[in-house]
């Protein structure tokens, strides 16, 4: 048994979980009511001690499942003065600077609301952006999930398989991907229109991928804008199989349908955002970092 208890919120109980458990910690779970105006009030189960881990992924509703990070945080810093906070998912890490005039730059401001509420370290799992780490002024560490999904493909009988990065920023994460698998990779040219969202693929071709199976790697899919037109080009290249790999399949709105009728054959995410994609637990990382 380590000197931990581990508080598990609303949007991260089974994975909260798990960490106890290989922590050998002591578990408490959050009770949530929310009221007819949309207030959250949260509840903690049992009164923690020793440090205290709060895992709560901050996944859509954002606004809330943030504020209720921020609730449990408070209220565990009355408990201890050291209170790690676990974010699996981080939300708002893409708002890490200023694109356009006048933007806000978010992340600068979430990092304070967590120090204020009383979080003495915080874990994000593959945050979006590591320029986001640099606003806080707690220690902060990003936890990768690479190593983990990439033993899950390596479990597979895949045909000569081909690393792909939807876009030049992933080409590091797509290059330790391959570097587990023991496999090639390459990263597609996307560009991004920063007021519509709207994405295209700028490359011309590919050499080397008729015929392999693909594995297109991200950090993230959230709507499957970038994913469906890799996917596409990847297609017309005559590829083999294609697979969507992410640490956080948010999926919003009709992202999963979209990615299958492009032509991916499967989506395998990581279990920072519970669903029927989230087949690869981190656990075993979060625990390790923690230790």
């Amino acid at each position: 048994m380590t000197d931990f208890t581990v508080i598990g919120g609303p949007s991260s109980e089974q994975l909260a979980r798990k960490i106890a458990t290989r922590l050998k910690s002591k578990f408490i779970g959050c009770e949530l009511r929310i009221f007819p105006d949309g207030e959250s009030k949260i509840t903690l189960k049992g009164n923690p001690s020793g440090k205290i881990l709060v895992v709560q992924s901050i996944y859509p509703p954002v606004d809330s499942n943030l504020l209720r990070c921020l609730a449990i945080t408070s209220q565990a810093r009355t408990f201890s003065s050291q209170v790690y906070v676990v974010l699996p998912y981080m939300g708002y890490a893409r708002q890490d600077r200023q694109f356009l005039p006048g933007e806000v730059i978010t992340i600068k401001l979430v990092a304070r609301f967590l120090k204020a509420a009383g979080a003495s370290k915080v874990f994000i799992v593959d945050i979006h952006s590591t320029t986001a780490l640099e606003h806080f002024t707690i220690p902060a560490k990003n936890i990768s999930a690479v190593e983990e999904l990439a033993k899950h493909f390596k479990k597979m009988a895949l045909h000569d398989p081909l690393v792909v990065s939807p876009d030049k920023g992933g080409v590091e994460r797509a290059r330790n991907f391959a570097k587990f698998l023991g496999v090639d990779y390459t990263a597609l040219e996307k560009q991004r229109d920063r007021k519509t969202g709207n994405v295209t693929i700028k490359s011309k071709g590919l050499d080397g991928v008729k015929g392999r199976d693909i594995i297109l790697v991200d950090d993230m899919i959230s709507t499957g804008g970038s994913i469906v037109k890799a996917a596409e080009f990847l297609k017309k290249q005559k590829s083999g199989k294609v697979y969507a790999c992410c640490t956080h399949a948010l999926l919003i709105g009709d992202a999963e349908k979209n990615i299958i009728k492009a032509g991916v054959t499967k989506i395998i995410s990581a279990n920072t955002i519970p669903g029927k994609t989230s087949t690869v637990d981190v656990s075993p990382i979060i625990a390790k970092a923690i230790t």
